[in-house]
């Protein structure tokens, strides 16, 4: 991968790859931080303190969500 293909790849598109991975081993942790990561990746410089995001997810945060929400259950009843 050459530079101008580096430059165009977002952190957030890297942690959320990560993501899914965490989430296809089932390891809870490491996806709970994954997800803070995505999270303050996503919104860093967006306006200060009192930001309010109105955008919608795209659906590949969306199901990456899901998972994580299925994963939370399935550990809560072990």
């Amino acid at each position: 991968m050459d530079q101008a293909e580096r430059d165009k790849i977002r952190l957030s598109d890297r942690i959320l790859q990560a993501l899914h991975l965490s989430l296809e081993q089932d390891d809870l942790k490491i996806s709970e931080l994954l997800t803070r990561a995505l999270e303050l990746s996503m919104t860093r410089n967006t306006g200060g303190g009192e930001f309010i995001e109105r955008r919608d997810y795209p659906p590949e945060i969306e199901s990456a969500m899901e998972k994580l929400y299925h994963l939370r259950d399935k550990s809560d009843s072990v």
